[in-house]
């Protein structure tokens, strides 16, 4: 396995097990969680900006299929919006130490953000979605149309909700992030 940078797992995994240190991330943090790490993505595309004017970028396989769904839903009268999609481990980091600066502990951050290099945003296939008249990132949004929509449409187009209510990785409910996730052999390709 390769990661950004052409660097090799090992190489990978001793850069996140340092930023674990310099954050405070408990060790046995993956392994407790049940993640495995997520490879960051070395080739995107732009899918456009997101709801506050960045711009945002996907593997050009799962880019395809977000415009795809998007349109689907569109034509549907259903408008979805990204909130955010690739971050890399460092911005990932970034947040995390953000968050620490306010205040936050982290016991109740890693509730909410997955700790660098076990991010599916890192992948490039992921992505958090809202709609308008919802505030993003909050779980007022599986009380919309957009989200009824998703729930029967988004697998045909490779795309999942990864943390469902009880997940077993004890990440809280996250009806907005979506990921696409298709056949393992689709996988390989993108």
């Amino acid at each position: 396995m390769s990661i950004r940078g052409n660097y090799p797992k090992a190489a990978f995994e001793r850069r996140i097990a340092a930023l674990q240190r310099q954050l405070g991330i408990p060790e046995n943090y993956a392994a407790q969680r049940g993640l495995e790490p997520c490879v960051e993505c070395t080739h995107f595309v732009s899918i456009g900006q997101d709801i506050f004017g960045r711009n945002q970028q996907m593997t050009p396989r799962a880019a395809r299929a977000w415009f795809d769904m998007e349109a689907a839903a569109t034509s549907s009268g259903i408008e979805l919006q990204v909130v955010s999609a690739f971050r890399s481990v460092d911005y990932q980091a970034d947040i995390i130490k953000r968050k620490l600066d306010a205040g936050q502990n982290m016991h109740d951050i890693l509730k909410v953000s997955a700790a660098p290099g076990f991010s599916e945003h890192h992948t490039g296939r992921a992505l958090d979605i809202s709609t308008p008249g919802f505030e993003p990132l909050d779980e007022s949004f599986e009380t919309s149309t957009a989200f009824d929509w998703l729930q029967y449409s988004a697998a045909n187009y490779g795309f999942r909700m990864s943390y469902p209510r009880n997940n077993r990785h004890g990440v809280c409910y996250e009806p907005w992030h979506w990921c696409w996730a298709p056949a393992t052999d689709d996988l390989k390709k993108a």
